[in-house]
């Protein structure tokens, strides 16, 4: 069984936030597989569906972003999840805007939301799907950065970017290799 998250803040402040991509994704990856969240439980809103019959949990976590890793390890706990069922998607800083990448695992980099899951689950040995935010010209501290809404400009790359991570995700579900999906989506960026 999967558990796909999509890290996030969960005020309507926050919705079109770069901060909130990760929300965003998991929300296609609901879309995709015609699923809502109609649940809220372990601090997240989540969504159920199935994949080649395999039963996937999609979360949003409510913790707001630096506290994640609580929401994604009482999920894990809850469904009995291991690391290597986990796909975690969020925004990325370190990555040119719009650009996805996969990885089979990590470090956090500069981000605390995975900061907090890693901390909280104990590894970085889990799959994630980064969507890079990173602007040509920085014109603001990075907490304002991350927490301004995507300009209208820009909107429909990222729009673009989370369906790509929605797929991804998805691939991975389904039981893709993680360097099957990692080849297909990292060069389509």
């Amino acid at each position: 069984m999967y558990l796909i998250a999509g890290l996030g803040n969960p005020d309507e402040k926050y919705l079109k936030t770069f901060h909130n991509l990760g929300w965003m994704a998991v929300g296609d990856v609901a879309d995709k597989l015609g699923v809502r969240f109609r649940t809220r439980q372990c601090e997240a809103y989540t969504a159920e569906a199935f994949i080649n019959g395999e039963r996937i949990i999609l979360a949003r976590p409510t913790t707001y972003m630096n506290s994640s890793g609580r929401a994604v390890m009482q999920l894990m706990s809850k469904y009995g999840t291991d690391p290597q069922h986990l796909i975690v998607i969020y925004d990325d800083f370190d990555l040119p805007k719009g650009h996805v990448r996969i990885r089979p695992s990590g470090s956090a980099g500069t981000h605390n939301g995975m900061r907090s899951v890693i901390a909280e689950t104990g590894t970085s040995a889990f799959p994630r799907i980064r969507i890079g935010i990173h602007p040509e010209i920085m014109q603001v501290p990075l907490i304002e950065y991350v927490l301004s809404d995507i300009r209208s400009e820009d909107y429909d790359l990222f729009i673009s970017a989370c369906t790509r991570a929605a797929d991804a995700a998805i691939a991975i579900a389904r039981g893709e290799t993680i360097d099957n999906v990692m080849s297909k989506f990292n060069l389509n960026s």
